[in-house]
C-alpha cells in the first residue's frame, strides 16, 4: 500500500496505543469520558501517542489493564500527512470522520540547500523561483505532504507561479539528500530532525525555518522575517470518534488540557524535539477547518487536485 493511501485510512486504525481507565469522578473528570485507549493512526505518530498516553497518567488518567470490559473510547493521535493524503485521495475531510480535541504539538520544517550552494541566503534562492520555478528544482517527502505543501505556500507566498514549481518527492525527507547533495536539487525540506545528521555534518545549510518563532538550536531566519507570511509545522492532534457525546467530549477535551501543560508532556516534548502547540475545543475545531482549506488550497494551487481549471498531475 502506498504511504499516502496509509496515511489516508489510518485514522481510528491503531499503529500503537496506550490504554487508560477511567477514575475519580465530577465535571471534566475521567469517570465522565470512560476507559479510553490512545491509539496512533500511523506508526510514525506512535511515539507521540505513548508519550501522550504516560502524560495523561501522570494527571490521574491511569493505564488500563488488558481486562478492561465494557465501552471504550478511542482517542487517535495523528497529524498534517493525513490530511493532506485524505485530500490527494478524494477521502472524506478529517472534520466528517472524527471529532476534533485537541491540537498536540509539532516540528519546525526547514528549507535546506547544499552547504556550497550559491544561494547563500533565503533572498537570493527566492529570487530564483520567481524568476524560474520551473528550473528551480526542489524535493522532499511525499508529492503532495508536509514538504511540498511547505514550497507551495512559498510559492504562493512570493508570488511565483505555483503551477511550475518543479518537486521531486521521495519516501521520507531525507531520502532526498542525493538529489540534493549531487546538485539535482537546489533546495529540499523537511523537519529539523529529518536533516539533523546532515547538518550536524556541515553538509547541509537552512535557509529558513517555518515556524512563527525562530529555533534556537538553528542560525537561520524564519519565513515570516524572509518576507514569506507563512506559520507552518508538522503537527499531531487528539481525535475522538465521529459523532462522539457531548458529555465525552467535554471529558476528553479536559484531559488533553490537563496532560498539554503537565512535566511528562512538556519533558518528552524537549527530549523528542518537538514544539508544543496546545490547542483545544471549539478553538481547535476553528483552527483546524482554516487549516483543511488552506492545504486543499495549496494542493490546487500544485496542480494535484482536481478543478475545474486544471487536471490532476499526481
Amino acid at each position: 500500500m502506498r504511504r499516502r493511501q496509509f496515511f489516508a485510512l489510518g485514522l481510528g486504525v491503531a499503529a500503537g496505543s496506550v490504554g487508560l481507565a477511567a477514575c475519580g469522578s465530577g465535571p471534566g473528570t475521567p469517570s465522565q469520558l470512560g476507559p479510553v485507549s490512545v491509539v496512533a493512526a500511523a506508526a510514525p505518530w506512535t511515539p507521540m501517542a505513548q508519550a501522550y498516553g504516560r502524560a495523561l497518567e501522570q494527571r490521574g488518567f491511569p493505564l488500563a489493564v488488558r481486562d478492561t470490559t465494557g465501552p471504550i473510547t478511542t482517542i487517535t493521535v495523528t497529524g498534517l500527512p493525513a490530511l493532506a493524503a485524505a485530500e490527494l485521495n478524494h477521502g472524506r475531510p478529517i472534520l466528517e470522520v472524527a471529532t476534533p480535541l485537541a491540537r498536540l504539538a509539532g516540528e519546525p520544517v526547514v528549507v535546506v540547500v547544499p552547504a556550497g550552494s550559491p544561494f547563500s541566503h533565503f533572498d537570493a534562492f527566492a529570487a530564483q523561483l520567481v524568476a524560474d520555478p520551473a528550473r528551480t528544482f526542489l524535493a522532499g517527502g511525499p508529492t503532495g505532504e508536509t514538504d511540498h505543501v511547505l514550497f507551495g505556500l512559498i510559492a504562493r507566498g512570493l508570488g511565483a507561479d505555483s503551477r511550475l514549481v518543479d518537486y521531486s518527492g521521495y519516501a521520507a525527507s531525507a531520502d532526498s539528500s542525493p538529489a540534493l547533495l549531487n546538485g539535482a536539487a537546489a533546495a529540499a525540506a523537511g523537519t529539523l530532525d529529518a536533516w539533523r545528521t546532515h547538518l550536524d555534518q556541515g553538509r547541509v545549510r537552512v535557509l529558513a525555518v517555518s515556524t512563527d518563532e525562530r529555533v534556537p538550536e538553528v542560525d537561520a531566519p524564519t519565513l515570516k522575517e524572509c518576507g514569506v507570511r507563512v506559520d507552518f509545522a508538522e503537527w499531531c492532534a487528539a481525535f475522538g470518534p465521529k459523532d462522539m457525546a457531548d458529555p465525552a467530549r467535554q471529558a476528553a477535551m479536559a484531559a488533553c488540557d490537563e496532560a498539554a501543560y503537565s512535566d511528562q508532556w512538556l519533558d518528552a516534548c524537549r527530549s523528542r524535539g518537538w514544539t508544543p502547540m496546545p490547542l483545544s475545543g471549539d478553538d481547535f475545531r476553528v483552527w483546524l477547518t482554516s487549516e483543511v482549506d488552506r492545504i486543499r488550497d495549496v494542493l490546487i494551487d500544485l496542480g494535484l487536485l482536481d478543478t475545474p481549471a486544471t487536471t490532476y498531475r499526481g
